[in-house]
């Protein structure tokens, strides 16, 4: 008869590798490395509470030392998205910005926008500006050469 500890050490194993397989975060990984660990001190005849030491000792190492590595190694790029991708980019002043006022569109990349000005200063129609940032559902724009 198989001796349940084993039973528990591969469901273990199978368990962490289908969980990092699904999460790609590199997380649950070092604990199926643990729980190898975990099902040779068993093969080996250690008690539970033993196994469960090695289990525990090679997860929580394997995750101090290697993962800020992996982190590292593996660094996902974020690409600006939207609305995002419009910051630095010029805007064609269309209609005057004027923050007292409440005026102000502009076109960038063929689409018009509500413009507010990041300074306050008015920029007249017809000008160029950079988009700062974005608040709200308004471009916050620099008059350009300022």
């Amino acid at each position: 008869m198989i001796d349940v500890s084993l039973w528990i050490w591969i469901v273990g194993i199978i368990a962490f590798v289908v969980l990092e397989a699904v999460t790609y975060q590199l997380v649950s990984i070092w604990f199926a490395v643990g729980a190898v660990g975990g099902l040779i001190a068993e093969i080996l005849g250690a008690r539970f509470n033993i196994q469960m030491s090695v289990f525990l000792a090679i997860s929580v190492i394997l995750l101090l030392c290697l993962r800020p590595i992996s982190k590292r190694l593996i660094k996902t790029k974020n690409e600006r998205t939207n609305v995002d991708s419009l910051i630095g980019e010029d805007v064609l002043i269309t209609k005057e910005v004027n923050n007292r006022e409440g005026t102000g569109e502009g076109k960038v990349n063929g689409m018009i926008w509500s413009l507010k000005s990041v300074d306050d200063t008015v920029i007249p129609a017809n000008e160029t500006a950079t988009v700062e940032y974005v608040k709200g559902v308004k471009l916050a724009v620099k008059r350009k050469g300022e």
